[in-house]
């Protein structure tokens, strides 16, 4: 199937009688008529949904979707993006082990690698945008288990150069790991281009209607795990028996673990009814994303001849499509069809003229989100990446007077002229 179709019609296949739309089996457990079957499911010698923390029906076909669609060979949903980072890192990295990641990642995710994981014993080395293939590979070390970046920085909108990165990574002997949010699967597939696991968070576009937190890992089943970089894949897991993922499950190793081992233990686990909101934003997401497209490259392209003006309010704008140098010729070849709906831009006076402009907004709402049907905006350098310093800021290309604008699917002339208002009060 094209992939517009599997978006609506992908890996749910409903025989007679059965329901049409994805039915929610709103159930943490699962009934069987013998310990044998149980002790089987358990041993990992036979598959099937025995609780639902580790697997739900409704979330297995949201998740075979998914999978489907970035052509990977499986993938786990996880309750939000953030646990979907978390769980790419933890499944192959234990303290004293170390990442490569790009430094232009979503604040939460940057403090999440920089915090979080760093506290458990995990060190990240953090590289700008651009930065050569000599400076990616100068920051490798023995220890190196993983890299990380996300197609389009959020909210800088960096384009990730994946095979530069993938060819780094391959190397070194280590997966690369990339963040496909914005982009999603419509507009760029990571797995081509060399990428050898792909995260999500679904609250964005996928779900797409602001109803449904969620995140997802998909496994590529490309890469080859070496025995002595990998033990707890390629070692027998004591706590499975003696299992060893890479001679049992093969190309699914990888995502086997993450759902038996982190999502036994951690339980971050996507919740049947979040999935089912998923699964309704994945039917119209080829729609969406189109639409999304179309109005915010009509809108950059406005903001981008107001900055031009020598008396226009906008002092500059960032936004792949429209852009002329390095940024825009990645787009041109990772995203050839359009890269996402959020455009980041300045508003003349520093961060006052950036207050004043989106507290003059009416149909773009001042929110906390990003990738929704309604258009929003954000000045991220006082919200979602407030916890960096301002020399961080400057490394994930977020400076004082970025505004975030995530255009919605509303008409765009409607758009045009609530940005023209609020430029008329900056």
């Amino acid at each position: 199937m094209n992939i517009k179709t599997k978006c609506v019609q992908g890996e749910y296949q409903p025989g007679n009688g059965d329901p049409r739309v994805v039915p929610i089996v709103q159930s943490t457990t699962y009934k069987y008529s013998s310990a044998g079957e149980m002790g089987d499911l358990f041993d990992l010698k036979a598959e099937g949904f025995f609780y639902t923390r580790l697997a739900n029906p409704t979330v297995d076909w949201v998740e075979k979707k998914i999978a489907a669609l970035e052509g990977g060979i499986a993938a786990v949903m996880t309750s939000s993006g953030q646990s979907a980072s978390m769980y790419s890192i933890l499944n192959i990295c234990k303290a004293g082990d170390h990442v490569v990641s790009a430094s232009a990642i979503y604040g939460g995710t940057y403090n999440l690698f920089n915090k979080t994981i760093r506290e458990m014993g995990i060190d990240f080395t953090f590289l700008a945008p651009g930065a050569t293939e000599e400076e990616i590979n100068a920051a490798f070390k023995p220890n190196t288990k993983c890299v990380f970046g996300e197609t389009l920085a959020n909210p800088s909108l960096d384009v990730f150069d994946i095979e530069l990165y993938a060819k780094c990574a391959h190397a070194h002997n280590v997966p690369l790991i990339v963040d496909n949010t914005f982009a999603t699967p419509i507009n760029c597939r990571p797995f081509e281009f060399g990428a050898d696991i792909v995260t999500h968070s679904t609250t964005k576009y996928m779900d797409g209607h602001a109803c449904a937190l969620g995140g997802v890992v998909v496994d590529s089943g490309n890469f080859t795990w070496d025995k002595d970089k990998y033990p707890g894949l390629t070692t027998p897991d004591e706590t499975y028996h003696g299992v060893v993922y890479t001679e049992t499950f093969g190309k699914a190793a990888y995502i086997t673990k993450m759902r038996t081992h982190l999502m036994r233990d951690i339980g971050a686990m996507q919740s049947p009814q979040n999935a089912f909101y998923t699964n309704l934003g994945l039917e119209t997401l080829a729609l969406r994303m189109e639409r999304h497209c179309s109005n915010a490259m009509t809108i950059a392209k406005f903001l981008k001849a107001e900055s031009e003006k020598p008396d226009g309010k906008i002092s500059w704008v960032n936004y792949p499509d429209i852009d002329e140098g390095k940024n825009g010729e990645l787009c041109k070849k990772y995203l050839p069809n359009g890269s996402c709906g959020v455009i980041s831009f300045g508003v003349k006076g520093g961060k006052e003229g950036a207050v004043k402009f989106m507290e003059n907004l009416k149909l773009a709402a001042l929110v906390v989100h990003v990738a929704d049907i309604r258009t929003c905006v954000l000045h991220p350098a006082t919200t979602t990446h407030r916890q960096l310093s301002d020399a961080e800021l400057e490394k994930a290309g977020v400076p004082a007077d970025l505004i975030r604008m995530s255009v919605g699917i509303e008409d765009i002339d409607d758009l045009l002229d609530d940005i023209k208002n609020a430029l008329a009060n900056v």
